[in-house]
């Protein structure tokens, strides 16, 4: 699969399809790989991916410091990701185009929308990462990558990443920057070479300041009352995919079409023709 270079990082991405661009933000936190779309727990059982680009050049691709992606250690937010998406449209020569995030890739959509209006034709957010206890999850999980970066160093944490495949998701005492570690020797031979204070606060930074609400994160409620961009608000109901952080969007969204269907009623027949219409004008 091809990769280009944006931003100075290393980005892998995919394409597949026909017809207007949809740029595709990818579900999996801080493990946002363009192959979840096909494996990862609800978007395995929808297969978006097939219906989407039968009708749509589908542009996937693993975010920053996820599967083959390279990383940089700086203080991450939802800006930067979507940056991320912007150079990749122009790197392939596309102006403007239709913007789909899953999951935490909700954050980065609206962020990317609220950031480059004029780059941005609709939006749809499939299952918008947010709520409180999003929120606190995701700041303890930060936090015990700091727990175990004091205690161990960072030299700890290489060796710890290199000895597992598990992601930050699954296990927060490899952090954020597990995936370029597991692959980059240079990138390795840099981090370890990090003030411990520095490091430290990068990474508080990076929890304070994106998760930061416990609504959803991404764009400030102001930018998005703001925006006339048509979007399509599809909820979740759980921990990490409040139902009231769907609301909380389709409420801050001035052109926002908020699809009021229960998850048992989000299909494989049900969620592609949704997204399918919305995106051809309905």
């Amino acid at each position: 699969m091809p990769t280009t270079t944006i931003d100075g990082i290393d980005t892998h991405f995919e394409i597949g399809g026909h017809g207007p661009p949809l740029l595709l933000f990818s579900p999996g936190g801080f493990n946002a790989t363009l192959e979840n779309w096909r494996s990862l727990s609800v978007y395995a059982r929808l297969a978006l991916l097939e219906p989407l680009s039968t009708r749509f050049t589908c542009i996937a691709f693993d975010r920053r410091e996820s599967g083959e992606s390279g990383g940089r250690v700086e203080r991450l937010d939802w800006r930067l990701y979507a940056r991320q998406g912007r150079g990749l449209l122009e790197h392939l020569g596309i102006e403007r185009a239709h913007v789909m995030g899953g999951c935490a890739g909700c954050s980065v959509a609206i962020a990317f929308a609220a950031t480059y209006p004029q780059a941005t034709d609709r939006v749809v957010c499939f299952w918008p990462a947010g709520g409180a206890r999003y929120r606190l999850g995701q700041h303890a999980r930060l936090g015990q990558h700091l727990g175990y970066a004091a205690e161990h160093g960072l030299a700890g944490v290489v060796e710890l990443a290199r000895a597992t495949d598990e992601p930050f998701t699954r296990d927060p005492r490899v952090g954020p920057w597990a995936s370029v570690i597991r692959r980059d020797d240079a990138f390795v031979e840099s981090y370890v070479s990090q003030e411990p204070d520095r490091y430290a606060a990068v990474v508080a930074g990076t929890a304070r300041l994106m998760f930061d609400r416990d609504s959803v994160p991404g764009a400030e409620p102001e930018d998005l009352l703001l925006l006339d961009t048509p979007a399509l608000v599809i909820p979740g109901q759980d921990d990490s995919h409040a139902t009231s952080a769907a609301r909380y969007l389709s409420e801050c969204l001035r052109n926002a079409q908020y699809w009021d269907a229960a998850v048992s009623e989000q299909t494989d027949a049900t969620v592609p023709a949704r997204i399918l219409s919305f995106l051809a004008g309905a």
